[in-house]
This record gives structure tokens, C-alpha cells and sequence, in this order.
């Protein structure tokens, strides 16, 4: 028997914003409704908008779904220069107060999770909710610990400064934007292989073919660390949910959500059979999970 693909999933298309000099891609599905909250959606490293194209066509019935491109990744501006959560916060703050112009409900995985929990922390007023799905940043303990660590491994220190070096960053990651690489990554931390589509595969691709894509992964790399999570979530004041791939080989889930209820009790949280991206995963699930959710504390707001 022959192998049947998927069928292909069109994106929504989308538009352009300019944010200090850049251009900002973002999309926008479904009208905005005065007692529902609007969605952002913000993608992990090395994705995009189109990584949320399961979630967008389910959710954008029940509410307004934005999604929008970091700078330096998807279909954004790649400018030459440092990158960081405190760049991308200011990103997504004045996104939501100059185009969605209401307090919204951000949705974020990895990096995107990261970005999003710095709005909350420190724009409350710019915050109805917070969605996290996988995502990255350390805690302070855990940061002692990797320092530690580090310090008493010598190689490790000596290989992480010759990725530091141009010439050693732009080789890396020549070597990960190839496809079979990527496929291989993928396949990795997806615990669904059925889910690494080819369109999955390209929709990562095509942005690393753009102009000053291999010099963002450079900047990436050199990235100085931003507040740690345990510190934001104790300026935060907005409903938390917490959405993990138990699988994830790059995260221990259990562990994580012990932490992040040790400094934020009042937080709901599921975890599900999948892997780093639950969202393009098990998208039913977690779309299911994120309306129930939006709903409840939005009835709780009133």
C-alpha cells in the first residue's frame, strides 16, 4: 500500500506591522466578541505562525486569534543584533497595545512561553491571561545548579566558547537548517511521528533560506540570560495555565510544574501524551483545553 500524506494545511494568510523600523508578520482569524478575551499565539525558536495553523483554524470560532512572527524568525525582519526575552517582551506589549488594543490572553511555547510570561510579569495591564505550553527559562536554583556545573566541567566551558565564535555558529547552523536534520530533530522531540509532516519540515526550512537568518542563530547563541521564571512569576498577577508534553526530552514536565507551583499555587495545569510542541501535536486537546479554560476565567473576571 502506497503511503497517503496528509493533507496540506493552508495558513491564514497575514499581514505586515512595522515595529522600530522592522516589519512584523502577524495574522489575525475570527471577530472579536466584546465579553471573550482575544488570543496571541506566539511561536518557540526557529518557528512561526504557521506552527499554530491546527490551533488558529479550531479556535478562531469561539474567539479573535492573532498569531505573530518574533523578530528574527518566520516571515519577520532578521536585523542584525542582539536578540533577547526583554527585546521580545517589548515586542509583544506594543503589538497588543497598538494593533489588538485590549488586554489579551497570550499563549506561548518555548521561547515564545518565555516571552509571553515576561508581558504578564511585568504589563499586567496588557494581560487577561496567560497560556504556557512547554516553555522554556530557568529557575534561579536551577541556574546555580547548570553553574555549577559548569564550572567543574572544563571541555563543556571550552566548547560553548567556540560556538561563540562567528565563523563556528555559522557552520552549526548551516549544518541544523538542512532538512534531514531538521526531520531528525523533529522527530526527536515530536513523541507522535506521524505528526513530522513535510510541511511541518519546510514550514521551519523556508525561514533560514531569508537574509540574516544565520546572523539571528549567532546572535541566539550569545543571548545573556533574562530574569529568571520563579522572579516573573512573582510579579505576576494574571490566571495561569499550564499546558505540558509529558514526552518532551528536552523538558522534565513534572518537574517543572512542580516549580512553577511552588511559586505560583493558584495555577491550573494538564499534561498530555505528547512531546515539545503539544499544540501542533494534539491540537484538539489542547484547543479544547485553551477555550474551557479562556471561558472559565473570563466568567470568573466578569
Amino acid at each position: 500500500m502506497p503511503t497517503i500524506s496528509p493533507p496540506i494545511q493552508q495558513s491564514v494568510p497575514g499581514t505586515y506591522w512595522q515595529w522600530r523600523g522592522n516589519s512584523i508578520y502577524y495574522v489575525c482569524a475570527g471577530e472579536a466578541e466584546s465579553n471573550k478575551p482575544p488570543l496571541l499565539l506566539v511561536h518557540g525558536f526557529g518557528a512561526s505562525t504557521d506552527h499554530w495553523r491546527k490551533n488558529i483554524i479550531q479556535l478562531q470560532s469561539q474567539f479573535q486569534v492573532w498569531a505573530i512572527d518574533l523578530l528574527g524568525f518566520g516571515r519577520s525582519a532578521k536585523p542584525k543584533q542582539e536578540y533577547s526575552g526583554n527585546l521580545w517582551r517589548e515586542q509583544l506589549h506594543d503589538f497588543i497595545t497598538e494593533i489588538i488594543r485590549q488586554p489579551t490572553v497570550l499563549v506561548g511555547n518555548s521561547l515564545g512561553g518565555y516571552a509571553s510570561l515576561c508581558v504578564a510579569a511585568e504589563y499586567p495591564q496588557s494581560t487577561a491571561g496567560l497560556i504556557l505550553l512547554n516553555s522554556a527559562g530557568p529557575f534561579s536554583d536551577n541556574l546555580e545548579n547548570s553553574q555549577s556545573q559548569s564550572r567543574s566541567n572544563p571541555w563543556g566551558q571550552l566548547v560553548r566558547s567556540i560556538l561563540l565564535q562567528p565563523w563556528a555558529s555559522l557552520l552549526l547552523f548551516q549544518y541544523v537548517r538542512r532538512r534531514s536534520i531538521i526531520r531528525k530533530t523533529l522527530n526527536k522531540v515530536y513523541f507522535d511521528p506521524s505528526a513530522v509532516t513535510e510541511q511541518l519540515i519546510e514550514d521551519i526550512y523556508r525561514p533560514s533560506c531569508d537574509r540574516g537568518a544565520a546572523d539571528v542563530f549567532n546572535a541566539v547563541f550569545k543571548t545573556p540570560q533574562g530574569e529568571k521564571v520563579d522572579v516573573l512569576l512573582g510579579k505576576m498577577q494574571c490566571p495561569l495555565l499550564l499546558l505540558w508534553g509529558e514526552q518532551d526530552p528536552w523538558i522534565k514536565a513534572r518537574d517543572k510544574g512542580v516549580q512553577f507551583r511552588q511559586y505560583y499555587p493558584q495555577l491550573t495545569e494538564h499534561y498530555l501524551q505528547a512531546g515539545h510542541c503539544p499544540h501542533d501535536e494534539v491540537p484538539e486537546q489542547v484547543n479544547d483545553l485553551i477555550a474551557n479554560w479562556v471561558l472559565t476565567i473570563d466568567r470568573l473576571q466578569s
